[in-house]
């Protein structure tokens, strides 16, 4: 696979994942940044919610893409693909 069928495009998908993550953890946090604002942005509870399930959704399309991208690729079989993606989805959704 040179690249995979959607040019690893899936990727970014963690980038986003993570950022949210930031957010949640830091989100009511006194530290000052390096301009000495709070690193915190003391969003709602409502948001934050919101927020954990934006990740949840997020690693879900995540992992379809990935194991989409590995089958279409030739990297997977049709079999390995419905397997992977069931088990992916599982260790996914226990994060």
């Amino acid at each position: 696979m040179s690249g995979g069928a959607f040019n690893y495009s899936q990727h970014k998908i963690l980038d986003m994942i993570d950022r949210l993550n930031e957010l949640v953890l830091s989100n009511e946090s006194e530290v000052k940044d390096a301009w000495g604002d709070p690193i915190g942005r003391f969003y709602s509870k409502e948001t934050i919610e919101e927020f954990n399930t934006a990740i949840r959704v997020l690693n879900d399309a995540y992992t379809y893409s990935h194991r989409i991208d590995w089958f279409i690729s030739g990297d997977d079989s049709e079999e390995s693909f419905h397997r992977l993606l069931k088990e992916d989805l599982i260790i996914t959704s226990k994060d």
